[in-house]
């Protein structure tokens, strides 16, 4: 069993991704090739916003949205403090400081009310200047950006949508990755959209924005590639990967997103109201970049999870360590100012199944099963 099935994926994608494939083999046009030029076209107008600007990786995508945005020393950047290194390590590489912010433990997601304290205090200690939100659309689930807004706005601030995970999700029929004044995403291999290597994009409507990433991303070129009006980076998705993710859009937007949801709603009917499923605010739509549970603390959590590896049933915990307690931060004493308590708790409690869309539902039940079993087992014991 996979935990998330690529093998499957390629099985049925094969023939269009071969010969995607092949195409750029004989054009010969491995870097900056027209796929790329198609790909960001057809990603800009999926997610419903004027530019895609692609570059090798995600991680390099949050770095081209700060360096765009002007984030340097003396800037206080809030981000969540349950998420991946990398959305707040962009934020220190640029000498800006990530304020870590609670979550809300329904949604995994940025705690409004969290954000609007920590600015506050921000604001009121005149340490760091408050610059920018970087909001994380985890496991699949966009942030809820009505509130992030209305924050930013009220304390003049940007907003980063990190979608690495939520590329897919929607809120009211609007997309992620169109809901920041820069919005990044992630096309690592298990990504909701994902190619077969490392690659990322960056999404704005912003042409001042979208002009200084795009030289940003050729060693900070200007009108060509030989003369350079700023500090960059080579940072560039591969013709190869781009055709490899032509085709795969093309599947992800018919029917993949779709088929990601029949598969959580098959958990959710499935499963034990004994473990916490996945909420999903009214509005809302999640790609489902993970389908996580939640137990009562760890101790659980470490009992259930060998009791799947014994039923030879993957899973992973998304994360185990919270921003805060990271030993790369742990000198600096204006990243959080109490402890974060959802963060925390989620970090000891979340376990990630196997899904995806072409997880068979067979192999969900069979999961369910082992899962109630354990958990009705716990209850007698």
């Amino acid at each position: 069993m996979q935990f998330r099935d690529l093998k499957s994926q390629y099985q049925k994608l094969k023939n269009p991704i071969d010969k995607a494939i092949a195409e750029v083999l004989e054009d010969g046009n491995y870097i900056s090739g027209k796929k790329v030029k198609i790909l960001e076209e057809e990603l800009a107008s999926y997610v419903g916003v004027k530019h895609c600007i692609t570059c090798a990786n995600g991680t390099d995508a949050l770095t081209l949205a700060m360096r765009a945005l002007n984030i340097s020393d003396g800037d206080g950047v809030f981000v969540p403090d349950f998420t991946f290194f990398a959305t707040a390590e962009t934020v220190a590489l640029e000498g800006a400081v990530p304020v870590f912010v609670d979550i809300d433990l329904d949604t995994y997601n940025i705690s409004p009310s969290s954000l609007e304290e920590n600015i506050c205090r921000v604001i009121k200690e005149g340490k760091v200047t408050p610059k920018a939100i970087v909001a994380v659309d985890l496991y699949g689930l966009p942030a809820d950006y009505e509130k992030i807004k209305e924050i930013a706005e009220k304390h003049n601030l940007f907003i980063i949508e990190d979608g690495a995970q939520g590329f897919g999700g929607m809120i009211n029929n609007r997309r992620a990755c169109s809901f920041g004044d820069i919005s990044t995403t992630s096309f690592f291999p298990a990504k909701p959209l994902g190619c077969y290597g490392d690659g990322g994009a960056v999404f704005t409507d912003n042409d001042d924005y979208a002009g200084i990433i795009r030289s940003l991303c050729v060693h900070g070129k200007g009108e060509d590639k030989y003369h350079n009006v700023r500090i960059g980076y080579n940072s560039r998705l591969d013709t190869l990967q781009a055709a490899v993710l032509c085709e795969k859009l093309k599947a992800f937007s018919e029917y993949e997103v779709s088929d990601v949801n029949k598969a959580a709603d098959i958990y959710n009917k499935n499963l034990t109201d004994d473990v916490i499923k996945p909420l999903i605010p009214d509005g809302f739509y999640s790609s489902y970049a993970q389908y996580t549970i939640r137990l009562e603390n760890e101790e659980e959590r470490a009992s259930l999870q060998n009791y799947l590896k014994e039923n030879n049933i993957p899973s992973m915990v998304y994360y185990p360590v919270p921003m805060h307690k990271q030993t790369a931060f742990s000198e600096e004493c204006d990243y959080f100012e109490k402890p974060l308590i959802n963060s925390e708790k989620a970090c000891e409690t979340v376990l990630s199944l196997p899904i995806g869309p072409y997880i068979s539902e067979s192999d969900q039940i069979f999961i369910c099963k082992k899962i109630n079993e354990f958990m009705k087992e716990k209850k007698h014991s």
